[in-house]
């Protein structure tokens, strides 16, 4: 692989910085300068011309890279040309003004006039036509730099960031990289209709884009689209989530393999998300009251849920497992594990304290590229979903069962054990009873239809 001079790549950042790009940004165009640049060398391309960048993105498709991907390149590299195309101008002689009265764009040619109407217009240089686009793009990147900021700045989820920056960029997309300060109610009420027309999404994906739309609109761009009339929306139906039975469930704790299987009986036993589990740290246990602290579920929001009885001996097993681990990781001079937030800075021991190890640490240490630190996070969710999916398959289960599954059908079983709604929806931490109200629709009902006075009882 061709390595990029210090002085180009140096310079290169600095341009990127200059036009507002993010440092995530940054990263990913430095990375597909070097490919662009060993690409243009083995192919015998010029590297300063759309003609190698057109080339380069037909070798990326013979590669079966996605659109996005494609994309992510395109806007790297068209930044770069600007950099060239800025680097030439800054080191070109200036022209004596004297001689030139004024300059005009005709079409796509510059054409300079002089006051002698006897001479003719000279040709001077012609604009590429990238040069817009990329102030659109290097704008965009801007804009989803704020996005990120803005959605720090509020303390919300990783999850919600991606899914927001991927309905923006997809709306990017749909209006080909259009200035931000052009965008108006009618271009989004034109996605919405494409979403649901032409892509046939669900209505929750289409909510979702719209929601994405309405953040970037009102706290990026700073202002309203208005109301949104007319727009084509997917229908909604009825969800109706699905619930193991009690025989169901005790086979895949038959087939499941540990520490899956304590994480799994953790999710069916106190109604947990699965990152609400997964995020668990020793200082959530209460062994002798029973009872397990749920930090920042969703929402940001705690709650406590009452510890099974027959799973306090197998979490003492798991707390001897992470205090081993924890001695090697100590042994061996880890930094600690990763905290939230800024709580790191505020307690600068606490990330090499036992009580704030996770519960489920990740089998493999992290070595974080900016400071050259070595942490441990805890299990990745995709291990947890595997597991569950050969436990699914090896107890030959006919129904589509997730790790949201045994979160469902907890509150299903509490809600068939004549348990009262509101007691369910605390457990769950809903914050609207109409959200628990949908397990209403997963139990037989045993009411009497017979209408009768409590007189008569």
């Amino acid at each position: 692989m061709l390595v990029v001079p210090t002085e180009v790549r140096v310079r290169y950042a600095e341009f990127l910085a200059q036009r507002g790009v993010a440092q995530i940004y940054v990263n990913k165009c430095q990375k597909w300068l070097r490919y662009y640049l060993d690409f243009c060398e083995k192919y015998q391309h010029e590297t300063a011309t759309t003609r190698g960048l057109d080339a380069f993105l037909v070798k990326l498709t013979e590669k079966n890279q996605n659109v996005a991907t494609r994309q992510e390149a395109q806007r790297a590299i068209q930044l770069y040309l600007d950099f060239l195309v800025l680097k030439r101008s800054a080191g070109s002689r200036p022209k004596r003004p004297e001689k030139i009265d004024r300059v005009a764009v005709v079409g796509k040619k510059t054409i300079k006039k002089t006051n002698d109407r006897s001479t003719k217009p000279v040709k001077i240089a012609t604009i590429p036509q990238h040069i817009t686009a990329n102030e659109h793009e290097s704008s965009w990147e801007a804009q989803f730099a704020d996005l990120e900021n803005t959605i720090r700045m509020r303390h919300y989820s990783d999850n919600t960031l991606k899914s927001y920056r991927k309905y923006i960029r997809d709306f990017q997309t749909y209006t080909k990289s259009l200035h931000p300060d052009r965008l108006s109610a009618e271009h989004v009420k034109e996605y919405l209709t494409h979403l649901a027309v032409k892509k046939k999404v669900s209505a929750s994906t289409q909510n979702l884009a719209f929601n994405s739309l309405l953040f970037f609109f009102r706290n990026v761009l700073n202002r309203e689209f208005g109301t949104i009339d007319g727009v084509v929306r997917a229908k909604k139906r009825p969800y109706i989530p699905v619930v193991l039975s009690r025989a169901e469930i005790d086979k895949i704790f038959k087939a499941i393999d540990e520490p899956y299987l304590l994480i799994v009986k953790l999710l069916y036993g106190c109604g947990l998300r699965l990152f609400e589990c997964l995020s668990l740290r020793v200082h959530c246990l209460n062994l002798e009251g029973g009872i397990l602290t749920v930090h920042d579920g969703k929402g940001k929001k705690d709650r406590t849920v009452p510890l099974p009885k027959n799973l306090l001996g197998d979490l003492h097993g798991q707390l001897d497992m992470v205090y081993d681990q924890y001695k090697k990781d100590v042994g061996n001079r880890y930094d600690g594990v990763f905290l939230f937030d800024a709580y790191e800075r505020k307690s600068k021991n606490a990330a090499r304290q036992f009580i704030w190890q996770w519960l489920f640490p990740a089998h493999k240490l992290t070595k974080v590229k900016e400071t050259g630190e070595v942490k441990r996070f805890h299990l990745h969710e995709t291990h947890v979903q595997r597991a569950i999916r050969r436990a699914v398959e090896k107890a030959c289960l006919t129904k589509r069962v997730t790790a949201h599954t045994f979160r469902h059908s907890f509150a299903s079983h509490l809600l068939q054990a004549n348990y009262d709604i509101r007691t369910i929806q605390e457990l769950l931490g809903h914050s609207d009873v109409r959200t628990t109200m949908i397990y209403t629709h997963t139990v037989k009902s045993t009411t009497k239809k017979e209408a009768k006075s409590p007189l008569d009882f």
